[in-house]
């Protein structure tokens, strides 16, 4: 069954799809290698879902989602929990007025409930009586002041953590996060990049210059856009198809994913469908899938199940921008590889940590030059395999 989807003019407007796309490369220009986790962010603010982002401190995760919320106009709430973190101070403090006349509310103006696009780090530190709460806003969109249940505009809530929760009784804030991500410190091969994109961001702050990044898309953009998935959340049998395959083969290694999250995870793949403007999902969007892990010894066996899938459409339509490809260029790579190249050759005496750290840098720069297509990078694949061939029949290995 084929399937014909009007692309994204009319009510969603192409303007509305440009400036998304505008949000997504003043992302990418700022945060080196975080193509995927930028996109990510963006289809959960489509789609109307919560996105966890896990990660050791300093791979910017809070930073990610402070500028996303600089260039969204929309009312925007952060806080940094702690188990000492009081209720009032995201929900908001009591009415005392309201109180003393006998009714009991909160003053929410400013506060979470407000709020459009919320970031909480460290949420799963947070104590019972706020998780409680957050399940609910969460969930349904709702926040209970007192006896009254008031609506909340949220679009997204972002959470980050430093690891993922082991205590059962953050399995149901845990479950709330349809997408779990993790942003990482970036590879060797990215170091120099690293520290150039680092320091021109160190002189604008000092220069005075970090506050001039402007508002490029509206809450009434998103809105309209989440309403164009409607028209996206058709899929043809041979998309349904492919994707049942996924699913029981990924539930048969082990990882639960419920038939809630199943349909949730089709919004995702329209959601996909509208940052890049295309009139439907396709095969390309089930990178979607190595992001529903429930724990990090989960993330590798999903590359394995979907990896292969996607990369064989993306083989198969090479006029498609992948999502997260391979984000240092060729010649980065390639600058990279001399280095090392000219340090293991060189007769210096390397420590066993050194010599380690040098192979690390080497299986990485293999794997990104695999992920590219062309000639050259066929071809540095396999000067790095005779590399660590010689490096390992050298007497260190003996």
């Amino acid at each position: 069954m084929t399937m014909s989807t009007p692309p994204l003019h009319g009510s969603a407007g192409p303007s509305a799809v440009t400036r998304l796309q505008e949000v997504a490369r003043v992302l990418e220009s700022q945060f080196l290698d975080k193509q995927e986790i930028v996109r990510l962010l963006l289809i959960s603010a489509v789609a109307g879902e919560h996105m966890l982002l896990i990660g050791p401190p300093g791979t910017a995760k809070s930073a990610l989602v402070r500028t996303l919320a600089r260039l969204i106009d929309a009312r925007y709430f952060e806080y940094l929990l702690t188990r000492f973190t009081e209720p009032n101070e995201l929900f908001g403090p009591v009415d005392i007025r309201a109180f003393r006349e006998g009714t009991y509310r909160r003053r929410t103006e400013g506060m979470l409930p407000e709020a459009e696009i919320v970031f909480l780090d460290e949420i799963f530190k947070s104590n019972s009586a706020i998780l409680n709460s957050l399940l609910m806003l969460l969930n349904e969109r709702r926040f209970a002041s007192g006896p009254q249940r008031m609506q909340v505009p949220l679009i997204s809530l972002f959470g980050a953590s430093n690891e993922v929760p082991s205590d059962d009784n953050l399995a149901a804030m845990f479950d709330r996060f349809l997408l779990r991500v993790q942003s990482s410190n970036l590879d060797s091969y990215h170091f120099f990049n690293l520290v150039s994109v680092g320091l021109r961001s160190e002189v604008r702050r000092l220069q005075g210059e970090d506050e001039l990044l402007r508002p490029l898309l509206s809450t009434s953009d998103l809105l309209t856009l989440r309403r164009s998935l409607v028209e996206r959340m058709r899929f043809s049998e041979d998309f349904l198809s492919r994707y049942k395959g996924l699913i029981f083969q990924i539930r048969n290694e082990g990882i639960s994913v419920s038939d809630r999250r199943v349909v949730k995870l089709l919004k995702l793949f329209a959601a996909s469908a509208v940052v890049d403007g295309r009139a439907e999902a396709d095969e390309g969007d089930f990178f979607l899938l190595r992001h529903i892990w429930n724990s990090a010894d989960q993330i590798d066996l999903l590359e394995e199940i979907v990896g292969p899938v996607v990369d064989r459409y993306y083989r198969d339509h090479p006029e498609r921008r992948r999502p997260g490809a391979v984000q240092a260029g060729l010649d980065d790579l390639l600058a990279e590889l001399g280095r090392i190249r000219q340090l293991l050759v060189s007769g210096e005496e390397l420590s066993d940590l050194q010599l380690f750290a040098q192979l690390r840098s080497l299986s990485d720069i293999r794997a990104a030059l695999s992920a590219m297509d062309g000639e050259t990078s066929r071809r540095m694949v396999a000067e790095i395999d005779a590399l660590l061939e010689g490096v390992f029949a050298s007497s260190k290995f003996g």
